[in-house]
């Protein structure tokens, strides 16, 4: 092997080197590229997003390609590699080729471009997209027969993987998109509860957030009108339901607005208003409609309150346009509303907690994830984890919180106590660590 082989050959070996590296960087940067961003600079009109956007959807056919090509040059440069140090250092030319590509293609063909592209993965990913797409073109067929064979050898030990096979949902996707963004300190608090009350309005139901029937405030419609006209001024709500006969049999929606318009044209005079002309049909709706339909609902129908009813039609509370909105925004609060004491944080790290207190308005306003799948308030979770109704001070620890009932009426549980475990080991372990204080000194009695 002449000098000028050698030379070639080591020449050869770097420029292999190079496109090992343009492979390794290629699939880093294309895997790693936002699809969302992607599509928004497609729609913007940048050419080779719309070629990146092509590329990632055939995300298998692609990695193939670049894994192909990776290994070609790779296995093809190690052979060169070790051609030249046999010819150079005889038999101890394999054991030191094998060292010198390890070390040449660890650093330059994987460490360095992978980091290069993760650094930046859509600019990467736009500058090799059309490189990448005649290597996808040239490898594809290849790979077409490779992803048969994958996908029988899948098979044959019980995996099947479908083209549309998806790990994640979309929604799971952004879910875990603003939870990532909030653990590094790119959206606020505030800002990921509101995303993530909007991705869970199609999970949850209207018996999650309706405002129970024991809580509602409703008006008989055979009350006398001027007792009626002053309930309906003195309550904080614009809208009250109605009920005749019995507290279950609710007849219709009675509006602030057209109560005082009919009040004007009487002449302010009660005693010449009827009821009946007054009030709105109700609407009853499913306890098990998904708050996204029953929002389409609302916007549909252009109305703002609706009674919740059982699969035996029993009105179970109502729901308010207002409802579902506070999933989205949080609480919203204005001059009419009255303020509800539902959670106390307490000195010690503690928070007392009325047992009408929804679990989701707790973790809002705790940041705590208790689970909400089987209970909806906070006193329905205490009783599902114990199976029984509790006693008074009775303590319970359950998802890594210490529970303790403060108050029962009857079978409901209207107080706890709720106290992070991690807190009460913090706590006992602080009065622990705390010296008992010194005996008074003895007094000698006097002689």
């Amino acid at each position: 092997m002449s000098d000028a082989t050698i030379w070639l050959a080591i020449a050869a070996i770097f420029i292999l080197l190079i496109l090992s590296g343009f492979f390794s960087g290629s699939e880093t940067a294309l895997t790693a590229a936002s699809r969302a961003r992607m599509h928004q600079m497609e729609k913007n009109g940048d050419k080779r997003a719309s070629l990146v956007s092509r590329l990632i959807l055939a995300r298998e056919r692609l990695i193939g390609a670049l894994l192909l090509g990776n290994n070609l040059v790779n296995i093809l440069a190690s052979a060169l590699a070790t051609t030249v140090f046999l010819e150079l250092f005889g038999d101890a030319g394999v054991a030191m080729a094998t060292l010198v590509m390890t070390a040449l293609v660890l650093i330059f063909s994987e460490v360095l471009p992978k980091t290069w592209a993760i650094s930046n993965p859509e600019k990467f990913a736009l500058v090799v997209a059309p490189i990448v797409r005649t290597v996808v073109a040239l490898f594809g067929p290849i790979m077409a027969a490779v992803e048969v064979v994958v996908r029988l050898l899948l098979r044959m030990v019980g995996v099947n993987v479908d083209d549309d096979t998806s790990v994640l949902s979309a929604h799971e996707e952004l879910r875990g998109a603003v939870d990532l963004q909030h653990m590094e300190g790119g959206l606020a608090k505030g800002e990921r509860d509101r995303i993530g009350g909007l991705l869970d309005l199609a999970e949850l139901e209207v018996s999650d957030v309706m405002v129970h029937r024991t809580n509602m405030v409703a008006l008989n419609a055979d009350e006398d009108l001027e007792k009626l006209v002053d309930a309906a001024l003195a309550s904080p709500y614009t809208r009250l339901p109605l009920w005749r006969g019995e507290s279950d049999n609710f007849v219709g929606i009675l509006h602030a607005k057209d109560l005082l318009r009919a009040l004007h044209a009487a002449g302010g005079d009660s005693e010449k208003l009827k009821i009946a002309d007054i009030i709105s049909a109700p609407w009853f709706v499913p306890d098990t409609t998904s708050l996204q339909d029953q929002l389409n609902a609302f916007l549909k129908h252009k109305a703002h309150i609706a009674l919740v009813v059982d699969e035996y039609g029993e009105v179970m509370g109502l729901v308010t346009l207002e409802d579902i909105l506070e999933e989205i925004v949080g609480e919203i609060a204005d001059e009419h509303d009255v303020e509800l004491e539902g959670v106390r944080p307490q000195a010690d790290g503690s928070v007392i907690v009325d047992g009408s207190v929804p679990i989701r308005d707790l973790n809002r306003a705790t940041d705590w994830n208790l689970p909400d799948d089987e209970a909806t308030t906070i006193a329905g979770l205490v009783i599902h984890e114990a199976r029984m109704i509790p006693e008074e001070r009775q303590i319970f620890t359950f998802h890594n919180f210490r529970f303790t009932v403060l108050r029962r009426e009857r079978n409901r549980i209207t107080r706890l106590r709720i106290l992070p475990l991690d807190q009460a080991h913090a706590a006992a372990a602080r009065a622990a660590s705390v010296p008992p204080p010194a005996a008074a000194p003895a007094i000698a009695p006097k002689a």
